[in-house]
């Protein structure tokens, strides 16, 4: 089952001008070929390729180094998390400054405070007035309900749970809640 070729004179000069076409474009690139080897020696033409290599993965680098710099830089973070730590510690030593100052500022207006409660009393008890009794007095009341709670509060933080401490020993207490703190 042969296939017969049956050539008609239209395809035959069709034929011809694609073949004079083709040599035509090989002589073409051939000259290009030897006029490029001409200007631009091998080793031109192999840096040539090598730098379009080069920048090729330059680009590829170049993204990928914006990418990741974009991404959580780890030294970074621990960069921030030392200087938290440290923020810390600072909030820290400012809040037992401030604890101590309340302390302070609690034990100066118990002195002060139950001084002149006393003193008024004897001033009471000197004029002939009836002297009000601790439990009638609703702001003596209400201070030594504040004293009692801070005292508390002190004691759970120090673990001591005694409740016949003297006044004098809540800086005591404070003292040791900063310490252990520490």
């Amino acid at each position: 089952m042969g296939h017969r070729h049956v050539h008609h004179q239209a395809t035959d000069s069709l034929v011809n001008l694609f073949t004079k076409a083709n040599n035509d474009l090989t002589l073409v690139q051939l000259k290009l070929e030897r006029e490029f080897q001409q200007i631009y020696p091998d080793n031109v033409i192999f840096l040539l390729f090598f730098f379009i290599e080069l920048i090729y993965y330059y680009h590829y680098y170049y993204y990928y180094y914006y990418y990741f710099k974009m991404q959580a830089n780890p030294v970074k973070l621990v960069n921030r998390i030392k200087k938290v730590q440290g923020d810390l510690t600072v909030l820290k030593d400012q809040c037992q400054e401030l604890l101590a100052a309340k302390q302070d500022l609690i034990d100066k207006a118990r002195t002060v405070l139950v001084g002149n409660r006393n003193l008024i009393q004897r001033m009471e008890v000197s004029i002939g007035v009836d002297v009000t009794g601790d439990a009638e007095d609703p702001a003596f009341v209400n201070f030594n309900q504040i004293i009692d709670e801070w005292t508390t509060q002190v004691r759970a933080r120090t673990g001591d749970e005694k409740h016949d401490s003297e006044a004098e020993d809540i800086n005591k207490l404070l003292f040791s809640a900063i310490v252990q703190n520490n």
